[in-house]
C-alpha cells in the first residue's frame, strides 16, 4: 500500500553565520508569537521552526514563558543600560533627547516587533515581574530627566512619575509604526523632539539638544 503524504513541515531558514542555537530559538519564538499569538504557540512549533528537537529547546529555556521574558527584556535593557551613561549629562534636555533616540533604536531592532506583546494578559502574571520592574525603572528615568528639562508650567500640572509615563508612551509609538513600515532616523528625531515638546522646551532648546545628542552618539 502506498504511503500517504504527511503534513508538510516548516523548512527552517538558514541562520546567519555565527548565530547561536539560543539566538535561533529566540528569533523563532518571536516570529511565532507575532504570527500566531502567544497562546497558540507551543514549544514544539518553536523547535520545528528552528529545526531542532523539542528536548534541545528545553536545554536552553524552561518553556515559552522564559522565552517571552527574555524577548521582552531585550526591548528594555539596552535603553536602561544607556540611562546610566546619559543621565549625568547636562543639560537635562540633551540627556532626555539622547535617551529617546537610543530607546527608539532599541525598539526598532527587537526581533519581529516583540514590543507588540507588551499588553498580553500573560505579561501581567507575577512570573513577568522582572521585566515589568525593568520597564518601570526606565519609565522612572524618563520622569527624572523630563522633570529636570520641563518648564515650570508643565511641572505645575504634571508630577515626575506622570511625566515619565507619558514620555515612555511617546517613545513607544515606534512599536505602532513598525506594524506598517520600518522606522528611520527621521522618525527617531521626530519622536525625541516630541518628548522635549511635551516637557515644554522651546525650539532653541530642542535644536541644541539635537545637535549635542548627535555629537555624543558620534563619540560613543
Amino acid at each position: 500500500m502506498k504511503a500517504r503524504p504527511g503534513r508538510p513541515r516548516h523548512a527552517p531558514e538558514a541562520a546567519p553565520a555565527g548565530t547561536t542555537a539560543r539566538e535561533q530559538i529566540l528569533d523563532a519564538a518571536a516570529a511565532l508569537f507575532a504570527e500566531r499569538g502567544f497562546a497558540a504557540t507551543t514549544t514544539r512549533l518553536i523547535a520545528e521552526r528552528v529545526g531542532i528537537r523539542q528536548a534541545s529547546l528545553y536545554y536552553h529555556f524552561a518553556g515559552k514563558d522564559d522565552l517571552l521574558i527574555e524577548l521582552l527584556t531585550t526591548s528594555v535593557r539596552p535603553s536602561l543600560d544607556a540611562v546610566r551613561r546619559v543621565e549625568a549629562l547636562a543639560p537635562a534636555a540633551t540627556a532626555l533627547y539622547l535617551l529617546a533616540l537610543i530607546d527608539v533604536e532599541t525598539l526598532s531592532r527587537t526581533p519581529h516587533n516583540i514590543g507588540t506583546l507588551y499588553l498580553l494578559p500573560e505579561v501581567q502574571h507575577e512570573r513577568y515581574d522582572s521585566f515589568r520592574a525593568e520597564r518601570q525603572e526606565l519609565q522612572d528615568a524618563y520622569g527624572r530627566l523630563g522633570a529636570r528639562a520641563a518648564s515650570p508650567e508643565v511641572l505645575a500640572g504634571l508630577s515626575a512619575p506622570r511625566l515619565g509615563e507619558l514620555l515612555i508612551q511617546v517613545t513607544e509609538v515606534v512599536i505602532q509604526l513598525r506594524r506598517t513600515r520600518e522606522p528611520d532616523s527621521a522618525d527617531a528625531q521626530a519622536i525625541a523632539a516630541s518628548c522635549l515638546r511635551l516637557c515644554g522646551c522651546p525650539p532653541a532648546t530642542i535644536e541644541k539638544a539635537r545637535t549635542e545628542a548627535a555629537e555624543l552618539l558620534v563619540h560613543a
